[in-house]
């Protein structure tokens, strides 16, 4: 049983976000090591094969309203990261076509941010995050040999679309934005067989793709969110163990 007594990050998305907290992904451990225990807690809310059609009626449970706010700590920033499944081919029943995906997105910041909403929170900063492009030769792969074997979900381009109607509303809804599309993308030179180096199956990320999103985070908290910068957060509880102890040494 644990008290309530720090405010928190919450990662809010699809199977991306859950696998970033697999054993050997290690983004837990960066997370935690680089923001300390003492200043956030972490809370990952990523739920495997979602899309934000699906996610809307989860979120609304997950966080606090007005009313549950005046007794809860503060999510200070939350993260949203969907697209993955939604950029889905139209034949796959996780497609959600892209004007309704921009909708449901617009509509999970807003719950947020609008002051009209039972769910307002005015001390939350939000960033969103594009979904990375798909490797169509990993993912036709693995799709293939599973048994039965599967058509080929998701292609190139229609990520690189989904992903550019997130930097959008990141814009228009004044937020943070991680373009991970890019930025892995980039870092593949340009070329979809190197995403294997930050995608192990075509679609989820690799350690190496988790560092990359990791120190993206960062670098957007620092551009739009300074205060919140792990340097910048104050702790709890007191830093040095002395220091609790020096009015009161303890009786060992």
């Amino acid at each position: 049983m644990s008290a309530n007594l720090q405010n928190s990050i919450m990662l809010f998305g699809d199977s991306i976000t859950r696998c970033g907290w697999e054993p050997g992904m290690n983004v837990r451990l960066i997370f935690v090591s680089q923001i300390d225990a003492r200043k956030l807690d972490i809370i990952n809310r990523g739920f495997s094969g979602y899309n934000t059609e699906w996610g809307i009626p989860v979120f609304e449970q997950l966080v606090a309203t007005r009313e549950q706010q005046k007794d809860l700590p503060t999510v200070r920033l939350l993260i949203i990261w969907f697209g993955a499944n939604d950029s889905c081919l139209v034949q796959s029943p996780q497609h959600v076509p892209l004007r309704k995906f921009a909708s449901n997105l617009k509509h999970l910041v807003n719950l947020v941010q609008s002051p009209k909403s039972d769910y307002y929170s005015p001390n939350t900063r939000i960033i969103l995050v594009t979904s990375p492009p798909v490797n169509t030769y990993q993912r036709r792969a693995n799709l293939e040999a599973r048994d039965p074997p599967l058509l080929l979900d998701r292609d190139f381009e229609s990520t690189k679309t989904y992903a550019e109607t997130v930097k959008g509303i990141a814009q228009e809804e004044a937020v943070g934005i991680i373009d991970i599309w890019t930025k892995m993308w980039d870092a593949a030179g340009h070329n979809e067989q190197s995403l294997s180096n930050f995608l192990y199956d075509g679609l989820h990320l690799t350690g190496v793709g988790f560092q990359l999103m990791y120190d993206a985070v960062l670098e957007t908290i620092e551009k739009t969110y300074p205060e919140l910068h792990p340097d910048r957060l104050q702790m709890v509880f007191p830093g040095q163990v002395e220091e609790i102890f020096q009015a009161s040494p303890p009786n060992f």
